[in-house]
């Protein structure tokens, strides 16, 4: 499969790319983000679907939010979580479904 790509754009910030990837790496994470993908989230209801404790929600949020990767706002007692950015949304949720269903198969072989 040949992928065209404009190389008449700037290059992409590769710095940024490599952290970004990096904070994607976890498995935790990716699960937190699929959940926050479907709608705003509480901690709780963070922890509630991914079986993840309230501590360890708590760290990757953080991790997440520093990366800029997602937001907060405080609403009563509880902090609400959410994309950053709304053009992320759809980008990745899709990015997460179809990665996850790539098939390592066709990926691997070197042979023609």
């Amino acid at each position: 499969m040949q992928i065209s790509v404009n190389k008449t754009l700037n290059p992409p910030n590769f710095e940024r790319l490599s952290e970004l990837f990096k904070l994607m790496g976890d498995q935790s994470r990716l699960h937190i983000l699929w959940c926050i993908c479907e709608e705003e989230c509480s901690v709780g209801t963070i922890c509630d679907m991914t079986g993840l404790s309230q501590a360890n929600v708590s760290k990757h949020l953080q991790i997440l939010r520093m990366g800029g990767i997602v937001g907060c706002r405080k609403q009563g007692n509880s902090r609400i979580y959410f994309l950053a950015n709304p053009k992320y949304l759809n980008l990745c949720a899709q990015s997460l479904i179809e990665l996850s269903n790539l098939s390592t198969d066709v990926l691997s072989s070197c042979e023609d």
